[in-house]
């Protein structure tokens, strides 16, 4: 079952970054793209920690800086934000996590009101048990990405990232996601993680709620 959700999270991650790429390329505007990492370090009350899943930044990070991006990160509270899944056994989170640069850029996570949207032709949300306690209530974050994707950007999210899709609503007043395709973590992995009844929602229950298909 672990390899099956495996290879799905990577087909979603595969087509979500030619996505990106493939509209950046395409709209020939500044090649700059925000990722949105949680601030959020604890699973509800089990003392489990938690964070931004550090494989779920740094193999988008891989495939984007390569293709000639600039990646900026934000997060809710901004500075350094706390990370689940550290395996530097992982050539490409050793990579990323080495890289002077980009290790200083996301321990020093830019705070929402920093950020100007104009620059960003595209914004990713990284996934994480973390998201599920802070994306979903941050409207500044939300309205960066409305602002992203009104001028014609491209919003993205992978496993628990979608939860910062929950309270992104267009300027008509729907919510960015209705009627839409979207994927995310699932009420069955959820179940198989045995946190269904920690985290503060049921991310695919949430995202239908909300008009997504």
């Amino acid at each position: 079952m672990k390899a099956k959700q495996l290879f799905r999270q990577i087909g979603i991650f595969s087509a979500l970054l030619i996505l990106i790429v493939t509209h950046c390329y395409a709209t020939n505007r500044k090649p700059k793209i925000l990722f949105v990492v949680t601030s959020h370090d604890t699973k509800g009350n089990t003392g489990e920690k938690t964070g931004y899943y550090l494989g779920e930044v740094s193999h988008p990070w891989e495939v984007l800086t390569a293709a000639g991006y600039e990646i900026d990160f934000v997060s809710p509270q901004g500075g350094n934000p706390p990370v689940d899944g550290f395996d530097l056994n992982d050539p490409v989170n050793k990579k990323f996590w080495e890289d002077k640069y980009y290790h200083n850029k996301i321990t020093h996570s830019l705070k929402p009101s920093q950020v100007k949207p104009e620059e960003y032709k595209a914004i990713f949300y990284a996934g994480g048990h973390g998201a599920m306690w802070d994306l979903p209530f941050d409207p500044s974050i939300a309205k960066i990405a409305t602002k992203i994707y009104e001028a014609n950007g491209v919003i993205a999210a992978v496993c628990h990232g979608p939860a910062g899709l929950t309270n992104i609503k267009l300027s008509t007043g729907e919510y960015l996601i209705k009627g839409k395709k979207v994927n995310g973590f699932s009420n069955e992995e959820e179940e198989l993680v045995k946190l269904s009844n920690v985290v503060p929602f049921l991310l695919e229950d949430r995202l239908k709620a909300i008009g997504g298909i």
